[in-house]
């Protein structure tokens, strides 16, 4: 899989592809991830990329020009798909995660300042994009945070074939708790189910503790999560506790 990126600091990803799940997938070639400089496409002396909004108000408005230049250079594979990271737009899932990571290539645009030209939204973008109800100071962790989570659901990538079968809301719930050696820590020991090798004890177990720490931390999860019979009894049960 393919992720372009158009940013004005293509230097902050250094680390991000360097020491990263994704930058492992790079170097394994199962990810490609490809920086455009925004400012390499302005024009004139000093190589504008922003400029006051119309209408007046505060802050400044990544010009449309040099985003769409810059995606006019970039050349398309498969099924693409150019992704707008935007407070205003779509919320990232782990459902469409999954939809992003059967595309061939995304492209991804980081928006700064008080955000894009609405044309490059409306002629350009085939997706907008948010990582939450949150203000961030650019489109630059977002872009990392998508990387991250679609990355990891092509095949491949993780080592485990049922390592992010198992995260946190591939089935609507929260993960249930995870321990290792030393066996105690601090007087706090591992569950006993953990250590007795009945395995149907120990899937019993990390699914009532999936569900319960759902129920208490994000009941709203519940509503869409993808319930069994049993999953429905031990919340009955958790309920009454």
């Amino acid at each position: 899989m393919r992720f372009d990126i158009l940013t004005l600091f293509p230097d902050l990803f250094a680390p991000f592809v360097k020491e990263t799940i994704p930058g492992r997938a790079v170097a394994k070639g199962l990810v490609d991830i490809r920086l455009i400089n925004i400012r390499d496409f302005a024009r004139g002396t000093h190589l504008v990329t922003d400029d006051r909004p119309y209408g007046g108000g505060d802050g400044m408005v990544m010009k449309a020009g040099p985003i769409c230049r810059a995606l006019e250079s970039v050349d398309r594979i498969g099924e693409h798909a150019t992704v707008l990271l935007t407070p205003q737009g779509r919320l990232l899932t782990q459902p469409l995660a999954w939809e992003l990571s059967k595309r061939d290539q995304l492209i991804l645009i980081c928006g700064r300042y008080e955000g894009v030209d609405e044309r490059v939204r409306t002629g350009c973008a085939d997706l907008d994009l948010s990582i939450g109800d949150y203000v961030l100071s650019g489109g630059e962790l977002a872009a990392m945070v998508v990387v991250d989570t679609v990355s990891r659901l092509v095949p491949g990538v993780l080592g485990g074939e049922r390592s992010n079968l198992e995260d946190s809301f591939e089935d609507g719930l929260l993960e249930y708790p995870h321990y290792t050696r030393p066996r105690v820590f601090k007087d706090r020991e591992v569950p006993e189910v953990l250590l007795s090798g009945d395995h149907e004890r120990i899937r019993l177990w990390r699914r009532t503790e999936s569900l319960r720490r759902t129920l208490e931390r994000r009941p709203d999860l519940l509503e869409k999560a993808r319930l069994t019979e049993e999953d429905r009894e031990i919340l009955a049960q958790l309920r009454k506790e």
